[in-house]
């Protein structure tokens, strides 16, 4: 059994406004560092073997100093690379749902069916990260290892390796600073409850 701790970056000036960041490359705010600092603290005496990251400047900066207080360097997985939201990226979230209630809903309803304008369709992002976890459950079946991911992609990387709902993509849009350990079995199959979502 391989023990993942799923750790969710600090927090970023756009998570502190309410914007969307997706795949934009935004550092770790003041308030988002000593977030880190927590984590770090909270997670000093766990024995970790190995420290992954999201292809974003908040991961990395959250990894690096994780890593660092483990003796550790980082791994990036660029097919860990956060949910491209297009022409959304930058926009508040309030803004895409007084301007695109619809589609609003449609994502809290049944992500799978949407398609930022210019961005990745929730399934495209589903294939690539199903296919990323299962290649890290294959080289590490035991042990200890951190992923650090920002948010929506945490959500839906939760979700695969719980076997649980998505839930609101949008409540999660601007989460930040945590982590949460999740005990996986090797030969688990991953699936995605991507049609059985809780309405908001």
């Amino acid at each position: 059994m391989v023990r993942i701790l799923l750790v969710r970056p600090g927090s970023t000036d756009f998570d502190e406004q309410g914007r969307i960041k997706g795949t934009l490359d935004i550092p770790l705010s003041e308030a988002g560092s000593l977030q880190v600092t927590r984590i770090v603290q909270e997670l000093r005496e766990t024995k970790i073997d190995q420290v992954y990251s999201s292809p974003c400047r908040c991961a990395e900066q959250t990894a690096a100093i994780l890593a660092g207080d483990h003796k550790l360097k980082v791994k990036q997985l660029s097919n860990l690379q956060n949910l491209d939201h297009g022409l959304w990226h930058g926009k508040l979230v309030d803004e895409v749902r007084h301007s695109h209630p619809k589609v609003y809903r449609q994502l809290q309803e049944h992500p799978e069916t949407v398609c930022p304008p210019e961005g990745e369709p929730l399934g495209v992002a589903f294939d690539r990260v199903k296919a990323a976890l299962e290649r890290l459950l294959k080289k590490h079946r035991s042990g200890i290892i951190a992923l650090v991911v920002p948010e929506p992609l945490y959500t839906l990387v939760r979700s695969l390796l719980e076997d649980v709902e998505v839930g609101d993509l949008w409540k999660a849009e601007c989460e930040e600073g945590g982590w949460h350990a999740i005990e996986v079995q090797p030969a688990t199959d991953l699936t995605w409850r991507g049609a059985e979502l809780t309405k908001a």
